[in-house]
């Protein structure tokens, strides 16, 4: 809760008070603790305290129980116990403005991104690739921002494969080798994640990340965005990358402001381990940037997880305000575990750490939130304080009311379809076919033409020399004639018969055939 003289107020020791540096909230925070420790009711005083000064959050719902924040809490028995040790002896509940989402637009408003926008290395690790096929994704992404094709949803993705693929020899010089082996790898990704409920993620309009950061203008409080995340959870990956990508967004987009009197958004990560499983270096790398530059942008990251070892200690070295609930220790690896996450605090000379952490009790946790010079303070042994919101789920009637009265119903609801690759590159294909048929009809003309040609220019010569053989025939005949005549009159030849025959022929044959070229020259 928040008051003037207290702050943030999250928790209580037996010193007083422990409070939230309202400048230090964007130093970002870690909530730890073993299954049923309380690290649920840690998150929703939090986030109820920041609702009241006027910053929205983002949180992820597991199991459904964050929807309760939404309604005003009532009046129990542990409340009525620890009131007025809190000093808080007539709590005023209230709910806190609420706006539900969900990537699959079922539970709320649908959250959704784009191919593009993801970007290679993100879907990469959505689809679990190997480096040389994150390296044929970067080419496909490079190609389609040359072409100036847009990549809204998985079929436009798909498209884009199917033509790298056909022209892969076009670019292998520019770009490198590109394998047929990799595009079927990323296609059978591409299968699972559909199969996975991609196509509901992937589409536009994209989520707009300013959305996150409202408030609500009747109360003047933050909005709390609660993203329901049990379906979700079936595909981790999935889900450790849609919330980093919302980080991504946020700090691309975001301008510098340092450190504000208050944050401008608190992001809760549950599940926390889920976003480094499996992680390559340069993605953790990645994620170690936007954590440690995100909070000059007045955004505070606070992750929660079982354990502090779940987080890489690049990154945790980076989260300053700290809730420790209880761990068990049954195993050697558990005893590890609790000496780092006793490892990580300040030391309170009045405790052993490492012996308070196994002996804390539901809604108890060791505490240690950063000083107004961003120093740890020592860590104390306290008792989280109540939420003046409802703990537990809402009902499904509930959820619909409040999804309905929202300022974002209808923004998101239906999926536009623009023209994208799929659409350019079906259109670019059809013409290739039509050209390509083409190319295949005048191919066939001009055979054909030679092929007439050729018969034409057979004919003509036969006819050449049927012309001249005619001649010839005609031309032996009469000498052959005038050879007989010449012997029953008597008359005598200077020339014998056999050479008479021969020249007469000759020169017809020869006359025929310059006839029937200076008769082609004419033409």
């Amino acid at each position: 809760m928040y008051d003037k003289e207290r702050g943030l107020y999250i928790a209580h020791c037996a010193n007083g008070p422990i409070s939230l540096v309202g400048n230090m909230a964007n130093r970002h925070g870690l909530i730890a603790g073993a299954t049923g420790t309380g690290k649920t009711v840690s998150l929703q005083v939090m986030a109820e305290s920041f609702c009241q000064v006027g910053v929205p959050c983002f949180m992820a719902d597991m199991k459904g129980d964050l929807s309760g924040i939404s309604q005003a809490g009532k009046l129990s028995g542990f409340i009525e116990k620890r009131k007025d040790e809190f000093g808080i002896p007539d709590p005023k509940f209230q709910p806190c403005p609420v706006r539900f989402f969900d990537v699959f637009g079922e539970q709320g408003h649908p959250m959704r991104s784009t191919i593009s926008r993801m970007g290679p290395q993100l879907l990469s690790r959505i689809l679990e690739l190997n480096d040389t096929q994150e390296g044929v994704l970067n080419i496909l992404f490079r190609i389609a921002d040359e072409k100036g094709l847009l990549l809204d949803d998985i079929k436009d993705l798909r498209s884009m494969l199917n033509y790298l693929g056909q022209h892969a020899a076009e670019y292998t010089t520019m770009y490198g080798n590109i394998a047929t082996q990799s595009i079927g790898a990323i296609q059978r990704s591409l299968l699972t994640l559909e199969n996975q409920g991609g196509n509901n993620f992937f589409a536009e309009p994209a989520f707009d990340i300013m959305d996150l950061l409202q408030i609500d203008l009747a109360t003047g409080k933050g909005i709390m965005n609660v993203l329901a995340a049990d379906k979700l959870m079936h595909n981790p990956k999935l889900y450790s990358t849609f919330l980093l990508w919302l980080l991504s967004e946020l700090y691309t987009t975001l301008p510098e402001v340092g450190d504000l009197e208050f944050p401008k958004l608190v992001f809760f990560f549950d599940e926390a381990h889920m976003l480094f499983d499996g992680t390559s270096k340069s993605l953790t790398d990645k994620i170690e940037q936007v954590i440690r530059l995100i909070r000059s942008k007045g955004v505070g990251v606070y992750f929660i997880s079982q354990l502090p070892t779940d987080i890489p200690e690049v990154i945790l070295g980076q989260l300053g305000n700290r809730i420790q609930h209880a761990l068990r220790a049954y195993t050697p690896k558990d005893q590890k575990a609790v000496k780092v996450a006793a490892e990580t605090f300040r030391a309170n000379p009045e405790f052993k750490t490492e012996e308070a952490i196994m002996a804390l009790g539901t809604g108890e946790a060791l505490v240690s939130f950063l000083d107004e010079k961003g120093a740890p303070r020592i860590v104390e042994n306290a008792k989280i304080l109540f939420p003046l919101s409802q703990i537990g789920p809402i009902d499904e009637s509930q959820r619909s009311q409040i999804i309905k009265s929202s300022r974002l119903s209808g923004k998101y609801d239906k999926i536009h379809e623009r023209e994208s690759a799929f659409e350019t590159l079906l259109e670019l294909t059809k013409k290739e076919e039509e050209e390509k048929q083409k190319a295949k009809e005048e191919a066939e003309k001009q055979k054909q033409k030679e092929k007439e040609e050729k018969e034409k220019s057979k004919k003509k010569g036969k006819s050449v020399w049927s012309k001249i053989w005619k001649a010839v025939v005609t031309a032996v005949t009469a000498t052959i004639a005038t050879i007989v005549g010449n012997k029953l009159t008597g008359k005598k030849s200077k020339t014998s018969a056999g050479k008479s025959i021969v020249k007469n022929a000759t020169t017809a044959a020869t006359r025929t055939l310059t006839r029937d070229i200076l008769g082609n020259l004419i033409k």
